[in-house]
């Protein structure tokens, strides 16, 4: 149980660590205004292609660790053939997974174009 903590706190932290390190507070003489992330846009699809991208990143960034993690596994099983299935797998999931993320990036970025947006 205290692993599974462990993990999820590490992998959370990497997710959520870039969005804290890019809040900074701008402006000077005790001024606290942040700047806006979206910046002055105002058009809801260009919104949602940020917001898109942005989800698509971290997914990424989860299939990644999920490469690293098959890749530990595989490595460290050390002759146990139940382990090494499973790391095989994990990296053939992975694989799969990111797959299917370039595919609705794709997806995503044609149907964008086709309206017009980006």
């Amino acid at each position: 149980m205290i692993k599974k903590i462990i993990i999820s706190s590490i992998i959370l932290s990497f997710v959520f660590f870039p969005f804290i390190i890019n809040a900074k507070v701008t402006g000077g003489g005790g001024s606290t205004n942040l700047n806006n992330p979206l910046g002055e846009t105002k058009d809801i699809p260009v919104l949602i292609g940020i917001i898109t991208k942005a989800i698509l990143g971290i997914v990424g960034s989860l299939a990644l660790l999920m490469f690293v993690y098959g890749g530990v596994l595989w490595m460290t099983s050390a002759g146990n053939d139940q382990r090494v299935q499973t790391g095989k797998n994990t990296l053939m999931w992975a694989a799969i997974g990111l797959a299917v993320i370039f595919a609705s990036y794709a997806i995503i970025q044609l149907i964008f174009s086709g309206l017009g947006v980006g």
